[in-house]
């Protein structure tokens, strides 16, 4: 707490607004955290010292990241929402000032090595986090890479990956009409842009890809997914 104290002391961004005055239950057990400010929201950091760390669960996608920490994750600190935030953890400008967060403390702490995100089971670089974040919040597209990734479904179709935190559903490319899965990816970088803004789809849409060509996007019966397929 005391070394949170002084690295945050020149950083007029960010304020402590509650300490712990002692060690409290939890899934980590007996942890240690502060309450931090930034632009009007409040964020809990926890897993201080002298309580634990949080185990980090295995990363599937890797952004310029340790590859170390694939198989030997160790311990992490957590940065979320306070209480009062906990209903809008999902909405755009919750996500910001969480990641706006997150940058500043790497930038205070440079022994921080990576950033995870556990519902696109991504983890980054510093690097490569404070860029993605620093484009993002100077007017730059949604970082679709990093707070979202695509992998391969057992059907052979390329599928998002996080975009359910944020819409309730993950884009589904049709495997016929998107055999080549460097091409979906590519595309599906845009479309997580799009559905990002637009939320939940309910009814089919009409889009365009990056190469001007039609795509048509419907809802899976089951709501879960929107699938993807050439318009």
């Amino acid at each position: 707490m005391a070394a949170l104290r002084r690295a945050l002391a020149p950083a007029e961004r960010v304020a402590i607004t509650h300490e712990s005055p002692a060690v409290r239950p939890g899934s980590a057990g007996e942890t240690v955290w502060a309450e931090l400010l930034i632009d009007g929201l409040t964020f809990d950091l926890d897993g201080l010292a002298p309580g634990p760390g949080f185990p980090m669960d295995r990363p599937r996608h890797l952004f310029e990241a340790p590859p170390e920490l694939v198989e030997k994750p160790g311990e992490a600190l957590a940065l979320g929402p306070g209480q009062h935030l906990a209903g809008g953890r999902a909405t755009l400008p919750v996500v910001r000032a969480q990641l706006a967060l997150g940058a500043e403390l790497l930038r205070v702490f440079p022994g921080i090595t990576a950033l995870s995100w556990p519902p696109a089971r991504c983890l980054m670089g510093r690097g490569f986090f404070l860029s993605l974040v620093d484009a993002w919040l100077a007017g730059g597209p949604f970082p679709a890479l990093g707070l979202t990734a695509f992998r391969r479904a057992l059907d052979g179709a390329v599928q998002s990956e996080g975009l359910a935190f944020f819409t309730g559903q993950e884009l589904h490319f049709d495997p016929v009409a998107f055999p080549d899965p460097v091409e979906a990816s590519r595309i599906g970088v845009r479309l997580v842009h799009e559905m990002v803004g637009l939320g939940r789809l309910t009814e089919p849409v009409g889009l365009a890809a990056p190469d001007g060509a039609a795509l048509a996007l419907r809802p899976s019966r089951n709501g879960r997914f929107v699938r993807v397929t050439r318009g």
